[in-house]
């Protein structure tokens, strides 16, 4: 069977209402727009389409696919430019690099992702190389309920001016997190470890996360680490610094 006419069969999916959603496949209601003879010889051409080669439904189920990642693709976009403002800010203590920079790059990030502590490095020299650069961390304990303790413990870590330093150990760190190693490393590093403990059940701190988790579910955040570049890009992954070079570059183009 040639390449077009599969092309139009799958186009003939898409007018009896084939539709793809992000978990799998289902029928929608047929479209409206054609008689019921022109249906009855749609469906038709397809059974004996599909007898003469089975692979067509399977092609035209990914094409739908593809349109709906798409569509995510696009609709997670729209929103970082629609509320840009809200996304690139964060409290203090989660701003990086240049307060004042030309661009903002907001990073959601696991402390528990392996990923997202094989970035710390590539992050620290790009800062320290570019000095117009912002970078707002939003910690989503998105991974287990390990990750959930973590960033209680650096959320009530920032309530006593210590974020960036319990973020630091803890994702250093390969022992597991409970409790008692929280307060190990809290007392390491000049921590009230009672007061941190308490505070890991704070409002603010409850307030923090469901922030966070709330604006990594309108992006789409699919894994961690995730980087938002301006209001051009969305990347998932760890990504080389050659390649966040490259995403700044054409971020400050487009802003």
């Amino acid at each position: 069977m040639t390449r077009p006419l599969r092309a139009r069969l799958a186009g003939a999916f898409l007018a009896l209402g084939l539709t793809a959603s992000a978990s799998g496949s289902a029928f929608a209601e047929p479209a409206a727009s054609f008689t019921p003879q022109q249906r009855t010889e749609i469906v038709s051409i397809l059974r004996q389409a599909l007898k003469d080669d089975p692979t067509i439904l399977s092609d035209a189920i990914a094409a739908l696919r593809q349109g709906a990642q798409q569509k995510a693709a696009d609709d997670a976009i729209s929103h970082v430019r629609s509320d840009r403002e809200h996304l690139q800010k964060g409290p203090d203590y989660t701003v990086r690099g240049n307060p004042s920079g030309d661009l903002t790059i907001v990073e959601f990030l696991d402390p528990r992702c392996g990923y997202c502590r094989s970035m710390v490095p590539v992050i620290d020299a790009l800062l320290k190389s570019d000095p117009k650069l912002r970078l707002v961390e939003k910690l989503v304990p998105v991974l287990s309920e390990k990750s959930v303790l973590d960033t209680q413990a650096i959320f009530a870590a920032a309530l006593q001016g210590g974020y960036d330093k319990m973020k630091r150990a803890l994702m250093q760190d390969t022992a597991p997190p409970t409790l008692d190693r929280i307060r190990q490393l809290a007392t390491a590093n000049s921590l009230n470890a009672d007061r941190l403990v308490a505070d890991m059940h704070a409002p603010e701190v409850a307030a923090q996360i469901n922030e966070n988790l709330a604006e990594a579910r309108l992006i789409g955040l699919d894994g961690t680490p995730t980087f938002v570049f301006g209001t051009s890009a969305i990347i998932p992954g760890a990504i080389s610094a050659e390649e966040m070079r490259t995403q700044i570059k054409t971020a400050r183009t487009a802003h």
